[in-house]
């Protein structure tokens, strides 16, 4: 257990970095969304909201990517396994989605208290995600949090196990897959059950459950590939 607290710790040798870099970030996403509901028609929209959150999420992957490519040579040089690396990292992955679970569903208290910040904006939950329960909105918010943090990781292990290479491939590979899937339910003209059963779905299974389930079977790939990288 402090093998994977010492790599837990690894993710906050620059806290201001790997802390608020998230929220400066979102928070700038969030300025410019406020001023563009402010000054422009947007904000005579009734209920209107806006993919500005996806600013937070994103720039958590991305600084999960950089945090196993660069932290894991380092953790193993100091004689951390590979399962404790993970291990910490997962740690702090989800007690991070927790913590901007916390954060962002007591800015969509603010939010809904305000009138979309006197503009109509749905910023912090946008649309359906606001389910008007603070303990609930914890996770629905923190949900796509832990899935976004997983996603960094596992392009973090795969840049480790195959270099830029394997990134620009798995880029590929999942464009080819998504599109030849967009395709063949074109073609089936399954679109409409699709869009049926997701309006049958709950908002907890939607936001809750499949971000979490895709977390796991992220978190699965990328253990099995960690396990061959070498410093």
């Amino acid at each position: 257990m402090n093998r994977v607290l010492q790599a837990a710790r690894l993710h906050f040798v620059h806290p201001l970095v790997s802390l608020a870099m998230p929220w400066v970030i979102v928070g700038l996403s969030f300025t410019i969304n406020l001023a563009v509901w402010h000054l422009t028609p947007a904000g005579e929209q009734d209920g209107g909201f806006t993919g500005g959150i996806l600013a937070l999420y994103i720039t958590l992957l991305i600084g999960y990517l950089q945090a196993v490519t660069q932290l894991l040579p380092f953790g193993m040089g100091m004689g951390l396994s590979r399962r404790a690396f993970y291990a910490g990292t997962a740690l702090v992955a989800v007690v991070e989605a927790l913590i901007y679970g916390v954060g962002i569903s007591a800015l969509t208290s603010v939010e809904d208290a305000t009138g979309g910040w006197g503009a109509q904006m749905s910023f912090w939950a946008p649309g359906p995600l606001d389910v008007d329960n603070p303990a609930l909105q914890v996770l629905v918010s923190g949900a796509p949090v832990l899935a976004f943090a997983f996603a960094g990781i596992a392009c973090g292990v795969v840049s480790k196990r195959w270099g830029p290479s394997g990134v620009w491939i798995l880029s590929i590979a999942s464009t080819v897959v998504l599109g030849g899937l967009g395709i063949l339910l074109t073609w089936a003209d399954a679109w409409p059950a699709i869009g049926r059963w997701f309006a049958d779905q709950s908002v907890t299974t939607l936001a809750l459950g499949l971000p979490v389930a895709f977390a796991a079977v992220i978190a699965a790939a990328s253990f099995a590939v960690l396990r061959r990288v070498v410093p």
